[in-house]
């Protein structure tokens, strides 16, 4: 089996960092043109916007605040204007913060990570999935994470939110199902990022015992299951919860 994404437009949100990076080449790989969103690093968003143009597929950097409803609403029209509406949307993008614990998490970070998941998912959906029910077809992909489902220590705001995008998307995806629209979501483990690479600490033993496969996976993985969710073999899926973790994680029935 081949994926072919010619003809399909990708938004990725988050698109400058580790992971969004990968998720956006392959992308493009299987053909589709790519809008990288990044918040601030414009240097980044530049280089990555060239390596998908050398690959022969268009590519459009643009900035936005997507916690924001005037800027998504911009980056809508930018996007729009030099690729056409998104037929695929990927929802990359999180703010980092300190982890503690609930008793001293400050209050303004549950309401960060409530932007960053739930406001991101609202509003960006708002402006992208009108599109795609207009034209009877689309990809809505919320990368979460396992830590929703772990919830351990020092894990509160980061999970509250993707918690939070878990219940917007699996309504989501009974509300836009009848047009044709799929939204699903990918729950990555700690992967192998460049960012490992580069600093020689690919393996942690002490993450990896407790997980099945025993290993920790690569930001490849995760980038590949958004492509096969992005992609027409998919078509039949939707409301999905996909942990992509090595079986570090497993969802109930």
């Amino acid at each position: 089996m081949t994926i072919h994404l010619s003809g399909q437009t990708a938004l990725i949100t988050g698109a400058t960092g580790e992971l969004g990076r990968v998720i956006a080449r392959t992308l493009a790989e299987c053909g589709a043109d790519i809008a990288v969103h990044y918040h601030s690093n414009a240097d980044k968003a530049a280089e990555l916007c060239a390596e998908i143009e050398g690959m022969g597929r268009r590519a459009l950097a643009v900035q936005a605040d997507v916690s924001n409803a005037q800027s998504v609403a911009a980056m809508r029209a930018a996007i729009e204007e030099k690729l056409g509406a998104p037929t695929i949307v990927v929802l990359n993008a999180v703010s980092k913060y300190d982890w503690k614990p609930v008793l001293e998490q400050p209050l303004k970070d549950f309401e960060d990570q409530f932007r960053s998941c739930v406001a991101q998912t609202v509003l960006v959906t708002q402006a992208f999935v009108p599109a795609m029910v207009a034209r009877g077809s689309g990809r809505i992909l919320g990368i979460s994470s396992e830590a929703a489902l772990q919830c351990y220590t020092l894990h509160s705001a980061y999970a509250a939110g993707k918690r939070g995008m878990d219940g917007v998307l699996r309504c989501l995806a009974r509300e836009v199902g009848p047009h044709g629209v799929t939204v699903n979501q990918i729950a990555p483990g700690w992967v192998v990022t460049d960012k490992d690479r580069e600093a020689g600490k690919e393996s942690h033993p002490g993450y990896e015992s407790a997980v099945p496969l025993r290993r920790r996976g690569a930001d490849t993985d995760i980038a590949h299951a958004v492509t096969f969710l992005a992609s027409e073999q998919a078509g039949f899926i939707t409301g999905a919860f996909l942990p992509v973790c090595g079986g570090n994680v497993m969802v109930g029935i």
